[in-house]
């Protein structure tokens, strides 16, 4: 394991990963706030955004430099969702600033409390579709691929 500050970067094998501002707060957790919230731009080939959890904020148009896909949290594990996290209408925002090839959402429908999908349905099957929705009417140039759990995505040139 190696740790990274925002701005530094870190060769593994071919690729590289570059540490990139992310803005997420502590919520007020006990022992939280210790370390920075981070995102991560993997350059291997295809260049990659991990967001990780974030907020919108305006440094990420910054990032958004030839990027050929994006992958945005697009909810949280409950069914509120506080600061520090992006939800399906600001992720689909956030595609005007980082401008990728192709987006798809993460961080959704796979963790939720137990009774969530009984009493909450969408936590585990709308947010991704919301994202598609808001993405195709904001950013239509951007292909959104919404996955299943397990499935995957390649990206060949172009």
């Amino acid at each position: 394991m190696v740790e990274l500050s925002e701005g530094e970067s870190l060769a593994v094998g071919g690729l590289r990963v570059v540490a990139v501002p992310a803005r997420h707060g502590t919520g007020g957790r006990l022992g939280a706030g210790k370390s920075g919230s981070l995102g991560y731009v993997i350059e291997a080939g295809p260049r990659i955004y991990f967001a990780g959890d974030t907020e919108l904020f305006e440094e990420m148009r910054a990032i958004g430099d030839r990027l050929d896909l994006a992958l945005l949290p697009v909810w949280g594990w409950g069914p509120r969702l506080g600061p520090g996290h992006l939800d399906p209408i600001t992720a689909a925002a956030s595609l005007r600033m980082l401008r990728p090839r192709v987006a798809v959402p993460i961080h959704w429908g796979t963790y939720t409390p137990v009774g969530a999908p009984r009493l909450w349905p969408w936590l585990t099957t709308d947010a991704g579709g919301r994202f598609a929705r808001e993405a195709a009417r904001v950013a239509p140039e951007v292909e959104v691929r919404v996955l299943d759990a397990g499935e995957w995505l390649g990206l060949g040139p172009g």
